[in-house]
């Protein structure tokens, strides 16, 4: 059997100075996931103190697209830079946006922080998979990919407690600065053991600045048309934000200086079908946002549970992955297969079962079940895609296959948002509202968006 199939121990991960990188690629990650649940419990707080509530949105949008920005530039920040300066830049640039949220007088200037924080993360979770490849043997990547990927459940456990402490305290500026230690301390491990240089890629003929804004325009388009509480707008926002993406890929596809790898835009080959199937996984996913309201309208559930109900996603996924990221051979690809079918059966299933409100225990453990299993089908398959994308990278274009992912999945997250506020808003959220309305909008939304799910159960057969 060749040794990029050779069984791997999670174990391998954890001892001698595997366990100091592990710490290191799956720091970065945590750091950004974990300052994502913060800022989003103490919003409230700060709104109520340094007012802005007419741009409370923005605080996110600007985010995201900061963060997409910073993972296509990842990989040139590695070609020229070196793997080690660019994430002790990243980690700079974090801890600079947090010091500028932390002194904000007014909304305007925490924008700003928001921004350069999400330009660092965004660095910081593309260098995450650049680096597996650079510091692990193959075999060991699926295992590094779910220990990685599992960082996204521990902040969803810890950054809601960490930012709802604050939150209660009325200290929202020091929430800000409670994660700069832990920069600090991720710095030191990352200059001792990131290696300094890496083998160039094809992405140093320059960073192509004109399809990167046309990328970015795309998703404000997309964030702005889902602020509106009009059906038509928030459907004009989508369509042109596709049709600018579209545009951008007809340009990339011709370009000498790409944002994604040769190969990403056909289904016919194994990076497309990969890629295709890791971004309707993602955007089946995004629904999410709308659970902790329909737990807390139709099941009575308090914020609190209903917060931590929503998180049994991220824990299907951290479990799924660490469950099954050690599968080699035919193994994989049925997981591959399956996985996508098993999210959406979930999702399917929360059709059925959140609508009615019942609150019986068969009920209540079905649904929990359903939750999970949204999850869980991502995490049986995530790494492996991952893994065949390093595997399928052309010759000259890894940095850029591995930073695309990072890329593809922020992109997911956003359309995926928007799209979930427009079904919800159609089906009768707000209108007309009250149980009846988040019946029908449950319903709807979940049903639909099975189909992502189910899109990339066919991808993935391609892959």
């Amino acid at each position: 059997m060749p040794s990029s199939q050779e069984k791997s121990s999670p174990f391998e991960l954890m001892t001698g100075r595997n366990a100091l990188r592990s710490l290191a690629l799956a720091g970065g990650v945590a750091l950004h996931a974990i300052n994502v649940y913060v800022v989003t419990t103490i919003m409230p707080t700060i709104v109520h103190s340094i007012g802005g509530l007419a741009y409370y949105a923005w605080s996110t949008t600007l985010f995201v697209v900061a963060s997409i920005l910073g993972s296509a530039l990842s990989y040139r920040l590695i070609d020229r830079m070196g793997p080690r300066r660019a994430y002790l830049g990243a980690l700079a640039l974090f801890c600079l946006g947090s010091l500028i949220c932390a002194t904000a007088p007014a909304m305007w200037w925490l924008l700003a922080g928001r921004t350069v924080q999400g330009l660092a993360g965004g660095v910081l979770l593309a260098l995450s998979y650049a680096l597996i490849r650079m510091v692990y043997e193959s075999r060991l990547w699926p295992r590094a990919l779910a220990f990685v990927s599992a960082m996204w459940g521990v902040a969803t456990l810890s950054g809601p407690a960490l930012g709802g402490l604050f939150a209660s305290l009325g200290w929202w500026r020091p929430a800000f600065l409670s994660l700069l230690p832990v920069a600090a301390a991720l710095a030191a491990i990352v200059y001792k053991l990131v290696p300094a240089t890496a083998p160039a890629s094809s992405s140093a003929a320059g960073v192509p600045w004109g399809k990167l804004a046309l990328l970015a325009c795309s998703v404000l388009v997309v964030s702005v048309g889902s602020l509106s509480h009009e059906l038509a707008w928030n459907a004009a926002g989508v369509a042109v934000g596709l049709a600018l993406v579209a545009w951008m890929g007809r340009l990339d596809v011709k370009a000498s200086s790409r944002l994604m790898p040769t190969g990403a835009y056909s289904t016919r080959t194994v990076l497309g079908a990969c890629y295709l199937t890791m971004a309707m996984l993602i955007i089946g996913l995004t629904c999410e946002i709308f659970v902790p309201y329909f737990l807390q309208t139709l099941h009575g559930q308090t914020p609190l549970v209903a917060g931590y109900l929503t998180a049994v996603m991220a824990g299907g996924w951290t479990l799924a992955s660490l469950m099954f990221s050690g599968y080699t051979g035919g193994a994989v690809v049925r997981l591959v297969r399956c996985g996508p079918v098993v999210t959406t059966a979930g999702l399917a299933a929360l059709a059925v079962l959140v609508p009615p409100g019942e609150s019986g225990q068969v009920a209540f453990a079905a649904l929990c079940l359903a939750l999970a299993g949204v999850g869980f089908g991502i995490g049986m398959c995530w790494s492996h895609l991952v893994t065949r994308v390093f595997r399928s990278a052309p010759a000259g274009q890894e940095n850029l296959a591995s930073g695309a992912v990072t890329t593809l999945q922020l992109y997911a997250i956003a359309l995926g948002s928007a799209v979930a506020g427009m079904v919800a808003n159609a089906a009768g959220l707000a209108d007309p509202g009250g149980i009846e309305g988040a019946r029908t909008a449950a319903a709807w939304l979940f049903g639909l968006f099975a189909l992502a799910p189910a899109l990339a159960a066919w991808s993935a057969w391609r892959s």
